[in-house]
């Protein structure tokens, strides 16, 4: 098995690639990791509920490739204001934790 340089992740990805490599390859290895094909399956399932719901709107390019526009719906611009207070309620939330619930800062890298 080959080495992995010091302070280099351990991955079967290019690090690089040639101008004049396989598209397809190209293609597999950037949607290809681990769970990626999942979250774009899960993502593609989560767009058609809020299409379905009106929050969203779908539009369909008869080209090649393919492409297509999502957009917000006057029923999705309706949550903006509910959005905001939850925004605003969370943050305060946060700001207001006991000083116990809060999770220590990481150390930055170098500083000891």
């Amino acid at each position: 098995m080959k080495k992995v340089p010091e302070g280099e992740k351990n991955t079967m990805r290019h690090r690089s690639y040639d101008r004049l490599g396989c598209p397809v390859e190209a293609c597999t290895e950037a949607i290809g990791g681990k769970w990626k094909g999942e979250l774009l399956f899960i993502l593609l399932l989560q767009l058609r509920e809020l299409e379905e719901d009106g929050i969203i709107e779908r539009k369909v390019y008869p080209v090649v490739p393919p492409k297509v526009e999502y957009s917000i719906c006057k029923r999705g611009e309706s949550l903006k204001p509910i959005i905001d207070a939850m925004w605003e309620w969370g943050k305060n939330f946060l700001e207001n934790l006991p000083k116990e619930r809060l999770k220590p800062k990481p150390k930055a890298k170098g500083k000891e």
